[in-house]
């Protein structure tokens, strides 16, 4: 261009922004200028993270995710709807949609009571006498929604963006992103205890999928002797570690050969890693140093079985976050009465009252203690807690007592790091069969998650197959209300 003999002067792209379209370009122009002015400074991320740098100031490090597989019911624990009680046994004024078994009973009242709770009187069912104690800490969105009925295409949906197998998880995204604190530890952690075995869809819900293999899920077995398989050595580390630099005399070559190939390098990776958990994992698992009050405070001492295994995974969590893990989902674990099956413990298609009073009495008293020694320990401001089933229930009964799935208004709440506490957003109509009001879907839930540890969820992708894939697909809003 420098040679050419122009009769008019050269204008740049912002000039001409300035002269086009009276002035909109230009406004267009300084509003992003502004924005990007507007974002905090963008924080250095450890080695191994995708990102280098944070979009912006990240309010949470960690995320605790405590799945209640299954699908807890919104209409007995944090949404009432006094209709139901109302018109409890009366048919349903509105269309049924189709259900998992299309066995539709008439208006099902809730069985449990809901009392105004913490400063900020949100009602919490008697489900939940512990969580109602620490209430003011949380976020409950009363308007979440699914795409999807069914069991395993919902946890797939809840945990990656996509009904199906083949994609990474939340948590494989969050490692990828952001890398782990702490080189001794995997980034995405998932604890297991008791009966606890994973929901529908399997291991595969903790996938890497296409991303680098140091990604996937670790899962972890918070009350077993070995809490991984073989995790002890059985030779002394001294000679393991010779013999990894001896394999690293062949691996760095061969990785320079494939140009750094993700898998490779993956692999390299998970042997460190591995080598070093042989010692941090025991570490970690060994809560003799925990103060009584400490393991009263979640319920260790608890006579249930499986309220103690799930408040040892709870206090793991706390310890994981301590140790720079990025993130760590908790298991529901099967009751032997009134529940639901292995996989899906909170599925009471029949006989709620007692599978859900079950379920809520194994997680009830070990979460709040969570968020109370969180908080405690300077961690929660910190530390992000989503507490989410795939879906909800119906408010029409499933046979005589139980409900069935209902994927078009339900209620999950956060609590922690960048959350504004004692708030509710959103709202299901009086029924609670729809969301009528700040509707919000699982791609908005994590958009805000990425958004809270300092990511902007567009710019957080994976290039697979040709395009461009990340976990909120193409989709996702961030839930800003909630936000403190």
């Amino acid at each position: 261009m420098s040679g050419l003999n122009l009769p008019f002067p050269m204008l740049s792209r912002r000039r001409m922004l300035q002269a086009s379209s009276t002035g909109f370009g230009a406004m267009a122009l300084a509003g992003m200028m502004d924005e990007s002015l507007a974002v905090s400074p963008a924080l250095t991320l450890p080695e191994g993270a995708a990102l280098k740098q944070t979009h912006h100031a990240a309010k949470a490090k960690h995320v605790i995710f405590c799945f209640m597989s299954g699908g807890v019911s919104h209409l007995d624990s944090f949404d009432p709807k006094p209709r139901l009680l109302r018109d409890h046994g009366k048919p349903m004024p509105v269309k049924i949609e189709r259900t998992m078994f299309n066995s539709n009973g008439n208006i099902m009242g809730s069985p449990f009571a809901f009392t105004p709770s913490g400063q900020s009187g949100i009602p919490v069912s008697s489900m939940f006498p512990e969580i109602a104690k620490v209430v003011d800490e949380l976020a409950v969105v009363r308007s979440m929604t699914s795409a999807v009925n069914e069991h395993a295409q919902a946890n797939f949906f809840m945990h990656s963006g996509f009904p199906i197998m083949g994609y990474p998880s939340a948590g494989a995204w969050t490692a990828y992103g952001l890398g782990t604190e702490n080189r001794d530890l995997p980034g995405f952690v998932v604890l297991q205890s008791g009966t606890a075995v994973p929901p529908h869809g399997g291991v595969s819900l903790f996938s890497n999928g296409f991303l680098p293999a140091q990604h996937q899920g670790s899962i972890l077995k918070a009350d077993q002797a070995e809490a991984i398989h073989n995790i002890r050595p059985r030779d002394p580390m001294t000679a393991q570690r010779r013999r990894l630099d001896f394999a690293r005399q062949f691996n760095q070559p061969f990785l320079a050969e494939t140009a750094g190939d993700a898998q490779v390098e993956a692999a390299i990776r998970n042997y460190e890693t591995a080598f070093r958990m042989q010692s941090a994992v025991p570490e970690l698992c060994d809560i003799a140093g925990e103060s009584e009050s400490t393991t009263k405070l979640y319920g260790l001492d608890s006579p249930i079985p499986e309220k103690a295994a799930y408040a040892r995974q709870c206090l793991l969590a706390r310890r994981l976050v301590e140790r720079g893990v990025r993130f760590v989902e908790l298991s529901c674990l099967t009751q032997n009465i009134g529940a639901g099956g292995a996989a899906n413990p909170w599925d009471q298609h029949g006989e709620l009252k007692r599978g859900h009073e079950a379920m809520a009495l194994q997680v009830d008293q070990p979460i709040a203690a969570l968020i109370q020694d969180l908080r405690a320990r300077g961690l929660l401001d910190e530390t992000l807690i989503v507490w989410a089933g795939e879906f909800g229930r119906t408010p029409f009964s499933q046979g005589s007592d139980g409900r069935d799935h209902n994927p078009y208004g339900f209620s999950v709440w956060l609590a922690g790091g960048g959350i504004k506490g004692g708030v509710i957003h959103g709202a299901t109509d009086d029924l609670g069969y729809y969301a009528i009001e700040n509707k919000c879907t699982i791609y908005d839930m994590w958009a805000t998650v990425l958004h809270l540890m300092g990511v902007n969820h567009e710019g957080l992708t994976y290039r697979y197959g040709g395009r461009d894939f990340r976990l909120t697909d193409v989709h996702g809003n961030v839930i800003r209300e909630i936000l403190s």
